[in-house]
This record gives structure tokens, sequence and C-alpha cells, in this order.
């Protein structure tokens, strides 16, 4: 798979996953018995984690992999669209716009722009050396 097509395919994914959370926070409040205290924070985190991840990857990193700036921007953008996803939620019935959920999306996002950063600096290390 060439990187412009690896690349193309990020996009295609963090467009969905955008919409699938769109879609899922448009939804009006649904009664849920949590497993665990705190239990909407780790979703949070995780949803935004895995958009964190594709936002990155949508970018080209550079020889070592990505810059600094590529990962301000990752994290910026996702944690951006957390933010806007408080707002919206602020409209839907049953739903309440929360500021320890926009930390959580942060949070998650942080997490996942990290794995996928450290996942090609390895890599890109290991090509390098050999």
């Amino acid at each position: 798979m060439t990187d412009r097509l690896a690349h193309k395919l990020f996009l295609l994914a963090a467009v969905g996953w955008a919409a699938l959370i769109y879609l899922l926070s448009d939804q009006p409040g649904l009664d849920v018995i949590p497993l665990f205290p705190g239990q909407d924070k780790v979703f949070h985190a995780v949803v935004f984690g895995v958009l964190g991840f594709l936002v990155l990857g949508t970018l080209h990193p550079e020889t070592n992999g990505y810059s600094i700036t590529q990962v301000l921007i990752a994290v910026g953008l996702t944690a951006f669209y957390g933010m806007l996803d408080e707002f919206h939620q602020s409209f839907v019935p049953g739903r309440t716009a929360d500021t320890w959920d926009v930390v959580a999306d942060v949070a998650g996002a942080m997490l996942g722009v990290y794995v996928l950063y450290t996942f090609v600096r390895l890599r890109s290390r290991n090509n390098l050396s050999g």
C-alpha cells in the first residue's frame, strides 16, 4: 500500500469516525447502568483516542516520524472536535455539556496520537538502521 493511499484511508476513517461520534452524540440521553465509576469518561477517552490516532494518520510524517507540530495539530483538531461535540450535546434533549467530558476527550486524543507517533517513530528508526 502506498503512503498516499494510506493517508487517504486514514482521512476517510477519521471523517467516518467523526460522523459516528456526531450521530451518537445526537441521540437523546440514555439510561445506562455504569459498570464502574467514571465509565463515561473512559468511553470519551477511548473514542477520542481513536479519532486522534486517525487524524494524525492523515498527516505525512517526516523521515524520522511525525514532528511535534504535526502532533500538536492532531491533538488540537481532535480536542476542538471534542469541544464542538459537547456544545452540540447541550442542544440535544436529555444530554448536557460537561467540561470533564472535554478533559477526557483531550486526554484520549493525546494518548491516541502518542500511540501512532511512537509506532511511526520506532518504525522509521528500524528502517533507517537497516
